[in-house]
């Protein structure tokens, strides 16, 4: 429903995504344990510095944070066109964030260490951890909010999103903090 428009929703589609969506999810996760817990990756010479990458997985992880910021607050004051271009560009920039990131650890020789002591340490585990957990959670979570708001299933909609929005924000910002704390590192 447009600003000013009371005209009842309308769903698009009954169409199931179901299958789809999960073998999305699986798919994405798989990969990425690969990288992590396996010996893959690539053993050749690079021509640039790696390092930038990371730098560039926080920028886009920035960027979504504030697209799901506008999102919220454009369906907050009923703009449903202004919200779905929002949602649109934070799944532009996760799905960037996604490809430079795998890139990094496709092509990174060793995984950079984190170099804390103390308690600090500690919180960094802390976010490390709830935002890989999260980070994992989050994406049947968001496809299936993008497919049901896209497709007009409001209550279906409205219900996922409570949890996927607060996920998918804490996710991205958690994302950004990582990176920052592991700045020194690389």
């Amino acid at each position: 429903m447009e600003k000013g428009n009371y005209q009842p929703y309308q769903q698009k589609s009954n169409k199931n995504f179901t299958a789809l969506i999960i073998t999305v999810s699986l798919v994405a996760n798989i990969v990425i344990l690969l990288l992590f817990f396996t010996n893959i990756g690539y053993k050749g010479k690079v021509d640039f510095d790696i390092n930038l990458l990371p730098r560039i997985n926080a920028v886009f992880n920035s960027f979504t944070f504030i697209f799901l910021v506008c999102a919220l607050i454009a369906i907050k004051r009923k703009n449903i066109n202004v919200h779905r271009g929002f949602v649109l560009a934070a799944f532009a920039s996760t799905f960037l964030f996604l490809i430079t990131y795998l890139t990094f650890h496709y092509i990174s020789p060793e995984a950079a260490r984190y170099g804390g002591h103390g308690a600090i340490r500690t919180l960094y585990f802390f976010i490390l951890i709830t935002h890989s957990f999260l980070a994992a959670v989050i994406v049947p979570l968001a496809l299936f909010a993008l497919v049901w708001g896209w497709t007009m299933q409001v209550e279906k909609h409205k219900k996922i999103v409570r949890w996927a929005m607060p996920i998918w924000l804490y996710v991205s910002i958690t994302g950004v903090i990582v990176y920052l704390m592991m700045a020194p590192y690389y």
